[in-house]
């Protein structure tokens, strides 16, 4: 059953259309990965789904509802959860406050949010870090506690937009065990990211998009070796003769 779909979406600005009848599915459980070149749309169509932008024309399925142009923390309440490429936690409260503002979407007593909240800082090996400022921790850090507050939100779906970027690779590597314990938890992901090694590694699908249009889906493997792929990435002169 999908979770999520998007039927033939598109999203002008002016006289620009950023995202041309793009359309896709999400099952319950999957990690899909939305991967092309810098300004192929990947974030509008991202900012579609989180409700920041509405579609000029399609439509978006969420959970059996059509959310197309419903307000972010609608969406919030209704399961759909995201993270920002620039992470910006409250840099003079604690991790354990971060965490907490997520969690009230879901509470308004105090210590209901404060469990809720080490809970998932305990599923994501940031408990021991509970108490330090946010605006102290490392990049990787800061990341992971994106993380945990959207996950504090007890969402159905999560939007994770460029979280890897800037990480060395045991960084990176340690995100994606990081986001195979969400999945394993139950929440689908939808993911952006431009480090490919890690893509590849944790999507069970694949959509690339160019010029705000799709151009190939599938497993990774084969998307890989998708010529009109290697020509958006890599140029002419990479293709297989």
């Amino acid at each position: 059953m999908s979770l999520l779909e998007l039927r033939n979406i598109c999203m002008d600005f002016g006289g620009l259309r950023a995202i041309d009848s793009l359309s896709l599915s999400i099952g319950e459980g999957q990690i899909l990965g939305l991967i092309g070149p810098n300004g192929a749309g990947k974030s509008t169509a991202f900012n579609c789904v989180a409700g920041v932008y509405k579609p000029t024309s399609g439509e978006i399925w969420f959970d059996g509802q059509n959310i197309t142009g419903a307000k972010p923390w609608d969406l919030c309440r209704a399961g759909l959860a995201r993270t920002f490429q620039i992470v910006k936690p409250f840099a003079s409260k604690t991790v354990l406050y971060n965490v907490m503002v997520g969690a009230f979407a879901r509470t308004d007593k105090t210590d209901e949010a404060e469990a809720i909240a080490l809970d998932v800082l305990k599923s994501l090996h940031l408990d021991h870090k509970k108490d330090f400022k946010s605006g102290a921790l490392t990049i990787a850090d800061r990341k992971r506690l994106e993380i945990a507050r959207a996950m504090a939100t007890k969402p159905k779906l999560l939007l994770l937009d460029e979280v890897m970027a800037g990480l060395r690779p045991t960084e990176v590597d340690e995100m994606i065990d990081v986001f195979r314990t969400v999945r394993d938890s139950g929440v689908t992901i939808f993911v952006i990211e431009h480090i490919m090694r890690a893509i590849m590694a944790l999507s069970d699908e694949l959509v690339v998009i160019q010029f705000g249009r799709k151009i190939s889906e599938g497993k990774p493997e084969a998307v890989a070796k998708d010529e009109n792929v290697i020509k958006a990435y890599l140029g002419d002169e990479y293709v297989a003769s």
